[in-house]
């Protein structure tokens, strides 16, 4: 993309933007989303592309760092068990369930159907979060909903890359060596992202000005996603754990508004700014892959993708946190896929394999996608008033 054309979708972002400080419950991202598949009739935009790593090495450690940074300390010990359960065995029991269910409707076999539920299992609340607080007053759910966003993007990375490498190969699949790897490259990337966040934390009190803290803090985003990508472990959870770690760190010092102060000015711009332009560029990108035999396809396995979401949201907080029906089914409604599951399915279009049926997969994806961020987003306010009425 030339710099010119970037300039046009910030412009257009910001619009968006100053809109929704008019509008409560304005799902900002699902909005740029459709106006990027309008862009895409428009000839000038024909050079607009994204490849999958410019989404996960660009866009990604800085939206996974702001987001970490700002999310409370205490709301995550405090909801710890289920958080955690969710983006682990949570997601596995997903992959495993809806894999299976696809395997029966679709010309794609289990291995084939697995990968495309793990393109499916992470959530991107970005536009939901602040909806769910707005509608319903209620914290926990979306901390809940934020946090187990923040962990299922790492091991959603791990679990698709297993699926894939046995799907492309000759090997057989080994329960015990994909739970190993599955540990060394999830726990790996949080000790990574910890251990850079406290060396960060301290380093900083060197720097006194607040442009260099600034720039320290960028240089622990994307520094934290390098090293822990470059010793083949999880990069995603190493950017999530840094942020935590220095926020956590900064909460029990006496400069933490000060360096607050100065973090949220700076990476808020940066959040919205990468938002606008990711959202755009997807919705541009999105329609060369749509096409009218997939939708009838999309729409059984969107509606199989909830009901599989809310079996496993429920069986797990049974066990961690009991609560009601509705609890759970508002969590179910709120994950809704983005950027996350966008870069798996880049990922798999650049396989280019022909052992896999990427075409249908890509197909049907990009399309269950949309109607995620398209009908969970845009009735967020609706459910979340009938769920916790």
């Amino acid at each position: 993309m030339s710099v010119n054309m970037i300039i046009i979708l910030l412009a257009i972002g910001y619009i968006i933007f100053t809109i929704d400080k008019k509008k409560e419950n304005f799902p900002v991202p699902t909005i740029l989303l459709l106006i990027g598949i309008a862009l895409a009739f428009i000839p000038f935009f024909d050079a607009v592309e994204v490849t999958e790593d410019t989404i996960y090495h660009i866009f990604l450690p800085a939206l996974l760092f702001v987001s970490a940074y700002q999310y409370p300390i205490k709301d995550f010990l405090k909801n710890a068990k289920t958080i955690i359960s969710l983006a682990t065995i949570g997601l596995i029991l997903t992959v495993i369930l809806l894999g299976y269910l696809i395997s029966l409707l679709s010309p794609l076999g289990f291995i084939e159907s697995a990968i495309v539920a793990a393109i499916l299992t992470p959530t991107d609340p970005v536009s939901v979060v602040s909806i769910i607080k707005k509608a319903t007053g209620n914290k926990e759910i979306a901390s809940v909903v934020e946090g187990e966003s923040m962990l299922n993007d790492g091991t959603s990375i791990v679990l698709f890359t297993t699926l894939i490498a046995v799907a492309t190969s000759e090997t057989g699949f080994s329960v015990s060596a994909f739970f190993g790897d599955f540990l060394f490259v999830s726990l790996g990337g949080v000790a990574i992202g910890v251990v850079c966040g406290y060396l960060v934390s301290k380093i900083v009190h060197y720097s006194h000005h607040r442009n260099y803290q600034i720039m320290l803090s960028i240089i622990l985003a994307y520094g934290a996603f390098s090293i822990a990508e470059a010793v083949g472990i999880s990069g995603v959870l190493a950017t999530v754990a840094s942020g935590m770690m220095i926020s956590f760190e900064y909460g029990q010092a006496q400069m933490e508004d000060h360096f607050r102060e100065s973090m949220d000015g700076f990476w808020e711009i940066v959040e919205n700014s990468l938002l606008a332009i990711l959202f755009l560029v997807i919705g541009i990108e999105i329609t060369e892959f749509m096409a009218i035999d997939y939708w009838m396809y999309a729409a059984i396995i969107f509606v199989l993708m909830i009901a599989v979401r809310f079996m496993t949201t429920y069986a797990i907080t049974k066990v961690t946190h009991p609560t009601s029906w509705r609890y759970n089914a508002l969590v179910s409604w709120a994950g809704l896929k983005g950027s996350m599951s966008v870069f798996l399915i880049l990922t798999l279009y650049a396989q280019n394999d022909t052992s896999l049926n990427s075409e249908w997969m890509v197909g049907v994806s990009f399309t269950v996608v949309l109607l995620s961020l398209i009908i969970q987003s845009f009735s967020m306010v609706s459910v979340s008033r009938a769920m916790l009425k």
